[in-house]
């Protein structure tokens, strides 16, 4: 899919969700991914995760050398916004991972997006009004074609409003850090708590409080904190709400 002009259409012009969405918000690393893949695998619906969306316009804005790792830098919001425009994104289930993977005109960029770093980079250009509406219309056009589950920051306050569901997924920074750093253990990464909860508290500070889309739950969403809670319980308070909203499941 190659991402739109952002003047062909703003949120006011959004089109009419045909099929149903699912949106899951909430902050990095509180089950958002892992819940929303079990629900479009159940569903049979195509999955969207819009913070890849940004992690990849990050990444390859950094590589084109517009964003450095200094957050306090001038961007010129333009290049990226043309940088945005030449890409093509395509997300493809992998049912033997359990992931999807990530095609970046042609390349698979999975690793390289789901790291710390990019991630850092994903929260410089989300700032940007014109790159998120250049994002936008490419991610309501999905709903268009079959069910959707979206995960993100601002899919159901911003991206679709007029959802089925809404789930507001959150957690602690430190049980966000936590889990992080048990991701890099099991693969033998190097994992520092405190430098990881830093970067998890600094990200939160810079989505909660832009001007533009900040990641805050719908009025209308079920909050949900799963600092507590593993991955299977999360999924089945959020499968019940689900089906409580008229969302039928043929399987687990």
């Amino acid at each position: 899919m190659t991402v739109a002009n952002p003047n062909a259409n703003t949120n006011s012009e959004k089109p009419s969700l045909r099929y149903p969405v699912i949106c899951i918000d909430g902050p990095s690393g509180a089950g958002k991914g892992t819940v929303t893949w079990r629900l479009a695998q159940a569903l049979g619906y195509q999955l969207l995760d819009s913070g890849a969306l940004y992690r990849i316009v990050g990444l390859k804005a950094f590589e084109a050398g517009l964003i450095t790792a200094d957050a306090s830098q001038t961007i010129d919001e333009m290049a990226v916004l043309a940088l945005t425009q030449s890409l093509e994104i395509a997300f493809v289930p992998n049912n033997a991972s359990g992931r999807v993977d990530i095609i970046v005109n042609g390349d698979a960029v999975g690793e390289q997006v789901r790291n710390e770093t990019v991630g850092g980079y994903a929260s410089q250009i989300a700032v940007f009004p014109k790159v998120r509406r250049a994002l936008l219309t490419l991610q309501q056009d999905m709903a268009t074609r079959s069910g959707l589950v979206a995960d993100g920051r601002d899919m159901g306050t911003v991206v679709f409003p007029d959802a089925d569901v809404k789930v507001f997924l959150t957690a602690s920074a430190e049980a966000r850090a936590e889990r992080r750093v048990t991701q890099l253990l099991n693969a033998s990464q190097i994992a520092d708590f405190e430098a990881i909860l830093a970067t998890i508290k600094a990200r939160d500070d810079r989505d909660e409080n832009r001007t533009t889309a900040p990641s805050k739950p719908a009025a209308d969403a079920l909050l949900l904190d799963s600092s507590d809670l593993d991955a299977d319980a999360v999924y089945k308070q959020v499968k019940q709400y689900c089906q409580d909203k008229g969302i039928c499941f043929n399987s687990q």
